[in-house]
């Protein structure tokens, strides 16, 4: 099975869409400091193992740069995932659906309710 892929321009339509499940494949740390609204965190050691659940969605992984999501793609996509991911990362996105959790009480190991 093949993967493929969409520009940064393109990630908004898939935020918030039946169907999907955007997935942000970097460590929780840097989740934090600046993610896309709506996306969870999955690091990229734990993928596999977690997104068996979605089985029926189509994934839209990135990563810092997407290098990373594209090797977690190239493997999904080989166990019979529907996979997307994005070219160059969050840090090629340049649009207005990114949020962070800095400076709030998560940092600091509290937990948000």
């Amino acid at each position: 099975m093949e993967f493929g892929t969409i520009s940064p321009r393109e990630l908004d339509g898939y935020l918030f869409r039946d169907g999907f499940s955007v997935i942000d494949i970097r460590e929780p740390r840097e989740f934090r400091r600046r993610h896309l609204k709506g996306a969870v965190c999955i690091p990229y050691e734990y993928l596999e193992e977690r997104v068996r659940f979605l089985q029926n969605q189509t994934l839209v992984l990135y990563c810092e740069r997407g290098s990373t999501s594209m090797r977690a793609a190239r493997e999904l996509s080989a166990r019979g995932y529907r996979v997307l991911t994005v070219v160059g990362g969050i840090q090629a996105y340049k649009g207005r659906n990114t949020e962070s959790y800095t400076g709030k009480n998560i940092d600091s190991g509290e937990r948000a309710y």
